[in-house]
């Protein structure tokens, strides 16, 4: 006898699904506009309107967006079950004169001010707002995932302890060590760092702001992957800056950290599995970005308001080596599997343009 479902048991199967999904009834938001499957996710989307007005400029995939998911990480990074710091708590900007002393999060109170009347405006939590505005500039980005969005987070009680931000000079091995206190995989901390395909770099050298770690920052796609695999040749700036090493295009910065993480052996095919898939490094992203977005909370006494964040456009671009390069300026260092092959884009050498101020 097999083991099939009969045409009578899948109609079964249909109507109970039915029957269980009208059970979920929506609830009307205030705004007469909105529902929600909670009423209390409600009260996102007047906060999700205004920040994407004036804190996005209108919905763009720009500088604040950069700044604004940076700063879901250095809130959330924050914890440590043995050194104390309570995780996404918004502990970086209730006590931002303590935090933002710290060296790892220079340049973070630019982002936090200018967050900061928002939270006052909406009566929102701080740790919220922090993760909520991550969300959804996320989905200005096209190619980016449509990120989770739990709602709840109390205020932080307590600053977080310094030292748990992980620097880009650190090592690969002081690097994994910190998000393993955390409780994250190297698999996790490769995926964080797509958010580099999205970032630009302010501080590192002070002369250059706004300094792309891709040739697409505006998009969220594999090619920091791809670009981070290439011989460095030379600066955007000066060089000699701490944390900094040679990058293969004009105007791009590579971070040590992301280099060194591309070329480790523990690291260096978790790396390239992401060069050339953007579903996968989509999926990873997401999955770790709400492990981080809840760290140091107890998510089941949260709410789910996911649906309010927008969903991201989609990527027009493909995975390609920039123009003016070949395969051979790949530094293979995955052991097991060869680089994946990709065609340059034409024209002239890529020369890499700052991310404009707002």
């Amino acid at each position: 006898m097999g083991f099939g479902r009969s045409a009578s048991s899948v109609l079964v199967l249909g109507a109970l699904r039915l029957a269980s999904a009208a059970l979920i009834k929506r609830v009307a938001c205030p705004d007469g506009v909105h529902t929600a499957t909670n009423a209390a996710c409600c009260a996102l989307f007047p906060i999700l309107d205004d920040i994407q007005a004036n804190l996005f400029d209108g919905g763009e995939c720009g500088e604040e967006v950069h700044e604004s998911l940076r700063l879901t990480f250095h809130d959330a990074i924050g914890f440590s079950p043995t050194k104390g710091g309570g995780g996404a708590d918004g502990s970086i900007m209730i006590f931002e004169d303590i935090e933002t002393a710290f060296h790892a999060n220079l340049g973070v109170d630019e982002i936090i001010d200018a967050q900061k009347p928002f939270v006052v405006k909406h009566g929102i939590t701080a740790g919220d707002f922090i993760q909520f505005a991550g969300a959804v500039g996320v989905s200005n980005c096209p190619g980016a995932p449509r990120l989770n969005f739990f709602l709840g987070r109390p205020n932080a009680t307590a600053p977080s302890p310094d030292l748990l931000v992980p620097e880009p000079f650190d090592t690969v091995t002081s690097i994994l060590d910190r998000f393993a206190d955390a409780g994250f995989t190297p698999t996790e901390v490769i995926a964080l760092l797509a958010s580099h395909s999205v970032a630009a770099a302010d501080h590192v050298d002070p002369t250059i702001p706004g300094t792309p770690f891709d040739s697409t920052p505006g998009q969220f796609d594999t090619q920091v992957f791809i670009e981070v695999q290439l011989r460095g040749t030379s600066f955007p700036g000066a060089g000699g800056n701490q944390g900094e090493v040679e990058s293969p295009l004009a105007g791009e910065m590579r971070l040590q950290s992301d280099h060194t993480l591309a070329r480790d052996s523990r690291t260096a095919c978790i790396w390239q599995s992401f060069a050339n898939n953007q579903a996968r490094m989509q999926s990873a992203f997401k999955s770790a970005m709400l492990k981080l977005s809840v760290l140091g909370q107890d998510q089941s006494k949260m709410i789910d308001c996911s649906e309010v964040i927008p969903t991201p456009p989609p990527i027009g671009d493909t995975p390609h080596l920039p123009a003016g390069l070949n395969m051979n300026d790949i530094e293979q260092a995955c052991a097991t599997t060869p680089f994946p092959a990709l065609t340059a884009d034409p024209g002239p050498e890529t020369s890499v343009a700052a991310v404009p101020p707002s």
